[in-house]
């Protein structure tokens, strides 16, 4: 069946006003972007550093910075984020509600800023990582994804949960392996946050087979 372009706008519409929090945070995203791109490097780099969850900036001001970094995006391309933001946060959004869904990227981004930042910081004292580490650049919104996508474990129907759950825990565990880094460790640490959020998932409807979604798109 041949979908008119008016049909497809109206879809895309209807989408983006099922997930009103997703799309202002990618429009929020967007602006702060198109910002970076008029920076000079060098003001750039000082000025997301001030919007850091580094330690220095976590100890004067933990609430600014926490919520601040969550609103930049380390590099400056925004397009790949309107995707994976379609794919998980549209999709966990419209399955929790909106304010479910914060607290699943909230408990994710700051919990696991916390938990890596802490490691870092045992790192620096036990001489593993140089004092002047403190002020690593930290920005992103790349915890908060990682416990979205983890929590949707719960809405996929088994069996095809496992490999779905497999597959994440492979994604942010290698490199966790490989890497050891503490942007690792908290990306590592916001996919078990997700997982930890079952609760939240409770009377939110069954979960779904991929299959019958699929179907139900095509239709």
């Amino acid at each position: 069946m041949r979908i008119s372009g008016g049909e497809i706008l109206r879809r895309v519409r209807a989408y983006v006003r099922s997930a009103p929090g997703t799309y202002v945070w990618l429009a929020i995203l967007f602006v702060t972007t198109v910002a970076l791109h008029h920076m000079s490097p060098e003001f750039e780099e000082q000025f997301l550093r001030q919007r850091s969850t580094n330690l220095h900036e976590l100890s004067d001001n933990p609430v600014r910075v926490l919520i601040a970094s969550a609103m930049w995006i380390a590099g400056g391309f925004w397009w790949p984020y309107v995707v994976l933001y379609s794919v998980f946060h549209a999709q966990a959004e419209r399955w929790l509600g909106t304010p479910r869904w914060l607290a699943v990227c909230g408990a994710a981004h700051v919990l696991a800023t916390l938990i890596s930042e802490g490691v870092l910081l045992r790192a620096i004292r036990d001489g593993m990582a140089p004092p002047s580490a403190v002020n690593t650049l930290d920005v992103g919104v790349s915890y908060a994804l990682a416990g979205v996508v983890a929590v949707l474990t719960y809405r996929i129907a088994a069996p095809w949960r496992y490999p779905y759950l497999a597959f994440v825990l492979a994604w942010y565990g290698v490199p966790l392996v490989i890497g050891r880094t503490f942007t690792d460790v908290g990306h590592f640490v916001s996919a078990l946050i997700g997982l930890a959020c079952f609760p939240l998932t409770r009377g939110r409807g069954k979960a779904r087979n991929p299959k019958e979604t699929v179907a139900e798109c095509r239709g």
